[in-house]
């Protein structure tokens, strides 16, 4: 029972980006390693930027800069 926790900062991923995500990491577990597609789990966790930090710093820090 394949369990994948996909991590990505909450910036406007459609239901149809997160549908695909979800269909496309199923499909790969189904053809690379035989997982079951029914018993297998994705979940999208949305963090915000404020939240995710990179080098010592926030996303939200970082792309203010750019």
């Amino acid at each position: 029972m394949p369990y994948v926790n996909i991590k990505i900062t909450k910036e406007g991923a459609t239901a149809d980006q997160k549908e695909q995500l979800i269909r496309g990491v199923t499909e790969l577990l189904a053809n690379v390693l035989g997982k079951n597609p029914q018993s297998t789990f994705v979940i999208i966790d949305e963090v915000d930027t404020d939240n995710w930090g990179i080098g010592g710093e926030s996303v939200t820090i970082r792309r203010s800069r750019v």
